[in-house]
């Protein structure tokens, strides 16, 4: 078993085998990440593999800041922050690697991102981000994909750097 396994290994209270931790409430995920509101993006990792890869869920809602004026009357969630939560997701993998310990992954690139479907109030955005590689200990690339409805709403590749 790897160290990175064994690191996501928890034990349950009915004395049963240890298993793989799949889930992240958000609670966990602001353990993991720095973000906060506003800037907190996602809500939920709903299946996640150590080392390779997350899905995460963003419930999109009208009351968010940027749709007061990202626009009036017709609110639609800027891609950037699409992006974002894709890049929010892929952070829940990177720090559980020991790459990460003692630093952060910030954005280092953002390659072949497109956007296909507008993302807007009451959608439920489903991010998964895979791992693709880790070089030096230091950087970092991912795949990621942002749906609605099992429709692809963005996609694009995602690269990152730690620093201490």
């Amino acid at each position: 078993m790897s160290i990175a396994t064994q690191e996501h290994i928890i034990n349950t209270s009915t004395s049963t085998p240890a298993e793989l931790k799949k889930t992240f409430t958000s609670e966990e995920i602001q353990a993991l990440l720095p973000h906060r509101y506003p800037f907190a993006l996602v809500d939920r990792i709903i299946d996640y593999i150590p080392g390779e890869k997350a899905v995460g869920i963003k419930n999109v809602t009208i009351n968010e800041p940027q749709f007061q004026g990202h626009f009036p009357g017709r609110p639609l969630m800027p891609g950037v922050l699409i992006v974002e939560a894709m890049a929010q997701v892929g952070g829940v993998v990177l720090t559980q690697m020991p790459e990460a310990e003692g630093g952060l992954f910030v954005f280092a690139g953002i390659d072949k991102v497109r956007f296909r479907r507008q993302v807007v109030p009451g959608d439920k955005l489903v991010l998964t981000v895979e791992l693709l590689w880790v070089k030096q200990r230091r950087f970092g690339k991912m795949l990621g994909k942002a749906e609605v409805d099992g429709q692809l709403a963005a996609q694009g590749e995602l690269m990152f750097s730690r620093v201490d």
